[in-house]
């Protein structure tokens, strides 16, 4: 199999090169289909880490509730945004806390009209 990541592999994308903020870029794509607002401007996502000598991904998120209906979608579909860089699904670790509980950004209360 070959590695994504290796220098010999000319088709490949240096994931070593790929920076927490790109990953940030890219979660803007992710939706939450309730509210219809991404992820990032949420504030559901408390953290991104690049670790590149594992070549792995970590995320520290929340949902919006601790019993939020479309958290496992979200979870999926994070994973899959940054599995779009050319991470391993194993590579992308994805914890979900409540601690501390989610609060709406000021400026997203202010676009929703709270």
């Amino acid at each position: 199999m070959v590695n994504p990541g290796d220098p010999g592999n000319p088709c490949s994308i240096n994931l070593f090169m790929i920076t927490n903020t790109e990953i940030l870029e890219k979660l803007k794509t992710v939706f939450d289909p309730e509210v219809h607002v991404d992820v990032v401007t949420m504030g559901l996502i408390y953290d991104v880490r690049v670790d590149e000598e594992k070549n792995k991904v970590e995320v520290i998120m929340t949902y919006t509730t601790p019993f939020c209906p479309f958290g496992l979608q979200l979870t999926d579909e994070i994973r899959e945004a940054i599995m779009s860089f050319g991470f391993e699904r194993e590579s992308v670790h994805i914890d979900v806390t409540f601690d501390p509980p989610w609060v709406a950004p000021p400026d997203l209360r202010v676009a929703m009209g709270v």
